[in-house]
């Protein structure tokens, strides 16, 4: 970390920069200790291939070290600009359920939609556009990315997962039970060890909630709004043990035109304007609006 930063911008197109920064010449492994940090931690998720939130999110943070849970691609129109913006930013980041499925070359995106739900449906439209534009570098990239990270922060230890520690594409909510968390941190730490804290993402909705002395933060998602009726997409900020959640505005419109012009209007170019995303069935209950 601590490169010098350059200038970027989400210049439409299929190239693709070579690699910069913390991942060049990383060899995959399952998991990877990302370091000691001691100033306030940026936490994100979910950029799902918005390279216009992912340059809001950079001058927002202006250079602070940043960790990512994952799905730096997805949904959105342009997944080599943002790959090479997120590479060249040194932002460190483990694999989400986008990342590995298109890694593999899978059929289907992983992300733990049931099947012939709304969610499924939809994307049958935008995983086949992520596999054939995603350049051969963006994939090998992407391989190398872990599964778990591992980091202290001012004294504590914490863990990077992507959505649970048995599934990284399961999904957990803020009404989720206590006794799925304590499952799944357990089946964390025995693959780790003791942790002070895990921050999780998949969900697309920042959250916190402290289980048997754990924090565990989903830090959100930066990409796509948290379906409450606002564009404004979610950060958080890690510091002192306490995390607090920020909202990132950006240029929505030019999301939404690199979307049209990529031929993704499905329903998710029209959640990044209301801020409503286009299906609720992956939803608990009690977070539908």
């Amino acid at each position: 970390m601590g490169h010098i930063k350059e200038e970027h911008d989400c210049v439409m197109g299929p190239q693709v920069q070579p690699f910069k920064g913390a991942f060049a010449g990383y060899v995959a492994m399952k998991v990877q200790d990302f370091g000691h940090f001691d100033d306030p931690l940026v936490l994100f998720g979910g950029v799902h291939s918005n390279c216009h939130a992912l340059l809001a999110l950079k001058d927002a943070i202006a250079g602070r070290d940043a960790i990512c849970t994952g799905d730096i691609v997805g949904f959105c129109g342009q997944p080599n600009e943002t790959t090479d913006l997120f590479s060249a930013e040194d932002y460190w980041s483990i694999a989400g359920s986008c990342e590995r499925q298109l890694a593999d070359g899978s059929e289907d995106c992983g992300s733990g939609f049931e099947d012939g739900s709304a969610c499924s449906i939809l994307a049958r439209a935008w995983w086949p556009f992520l596999l054939k534009t995603a350049t051969p570098d963006v994939v090998t990239w992407l391989h190398n990315l872990p599964e778990i990270g591992l980091f202290m922060h001012q004294g504590r230890r914490y863990a990077v997962l992507h959505g649970g520690a048995t599934s990284n594409s399961r999904f957990i909510w803020p009404t989720t039970d206590e006794a799925d968390f304590r499952h799944e941190i357990s089946a964390l730490e025995a693959r780790v060890g003791v942790v002070d804290g895990i921050v999780a993402g998949h969900a697309g909705i920042a959250f916190q909630r402290v289980i048997d002395g754990r924090q565990w933060i989903n830090a959100g998602a930066v990409g796509m709004p948290p379906h409450d009726g606002r564009p404004q997409t979610r950060y958080a900020v890690l510091d002192g043990g306490e995390v607090t959640f920020e909202r990132l505005s950006y240029d929505v419109e030019a999301a939404v035109a690199a979307m049209k012009a990529a031929g993704l209007v499905q329903g998710y170019e029209i959640a990044l304007e209301t801020g409503v995303w286009p299906s609720e069935d992956v939803l608990p209950d009690a977070l539908k609006r």
